[in-house]
């Protein structure tokens, strides 16, 4: 079925609680663009997936980054837009809001294992239909036992809305190697440091040295997914040093930048 065919049925109220299917852009006839996408919605909620390469999601609170090996979570409603950075294949999901009980509420990044893929290609391989039968539930069954006991990975970037905020948090973003200090942030947008410390905490949920370090860890895995060298995306974020940047990495995903982007595998 063609992905034109599937977003048609995905968008109506009726049809089976399950629709998986899977892409390859490179034999694809409709490759997605690689441009960012306009802002939309699902009636659905949805799952994604992607072997190699990034893709970006954001929504009105933030913005999501999806590595390889990884599942997003959008539910049912979120208005998002979406843009792929080298993402070349993978497969996608959606299900009924009722399927989706138990399921985090806001947008999130899940581990993946391979039960999940296997469960998914099976799906994608179904004749679509009303309703599914009782294979079919029990496969939607296991599928989201899986994504409710998956880990959540530290992956959502919040962005204040406060305006003069918003101002520090994009330069930030369009300048990870700054390495100016909060004073001197608050300096530049005509703010006082404590201002800038208790507005950041309080519409991020972050210090700003904790929202700077997961906005570089943000503009890091776009720069690694795209395949450039561990060192040069070290200097690129401002880091004194390749060992520095490895270490940050591994604090925050428990794991070097090489292995975090290498296929996870589970027992099955």
């Amino acid at each position: 079925m063609k992905r034109r065919e599937i977003f048609q049925r995905i968008e109506s109220a009726a049809g089976p609680a399950l629709i998986a299917f899977v892409f390859d852009e490179a034999s694809a006839e409709e490759p997605m663009p690689a441009a960012e996408s306009d802002w939309h919605r699902h009636l659905r909620g949805q799952f994604f997936y992607v072997e190699k390469g990034l893709l970006t999601l954001r929504t009105s609170e933030g913005a999501m980054m999806l590595p390889p090996h990884r599942v997003g979570w959008l539910p049912p409603g979120v208005l998002h837009t979406v843009r792929k950075i080298e993402a070349t294949n993978g497969w996608g999901v959606f299900v009924a809001p009722e399927a989706a009980c138990g399921l985090p509420s806001h947008t999130c990044v899940l581990g993946a294992n391979d039960l999940m893929r296997a469960l998914v290609h099976r799906a994608s391989t179904w004749v679509m239909q009303d309703d599914l039968d009782e294979e079919q539930e029990r496969v939607l069954s296991v599928l989201m036992d899986e994504m409710r006991r998956a880990p959540q990975e530290p992956l959502h970037l919040n962005m204040p809305t406060d305006r003069r905020l918003q101002r520090i948090a994009l330069a930030v973003l369009e300048h990870p190697d700054d390495v100016r200090t909060l004073e001197d942030w608050a300096d530049w947008a005509g703010l006082s440091p404590r201002t800038v410390t208790r507005l950041f905490r309080s519409e991020t949920g972050n210090s700003f040295a904790q929202w700077r370090q997961q906005a570089r860890l943000t503009r890091a895995l776009e720069r690694l997914a795209g395949g450039e060298a561990v060192a040069s995306v070290a200097d690129a974020l401002g880091y004194a040093s390749v060992s520095a940047f490895v270490a940050m990495f591994r604090r925050s995903f428990g794991q070097s930048p090489g292995r975090y982007f290498a296929r996870q595998t589970v027992a099955v």
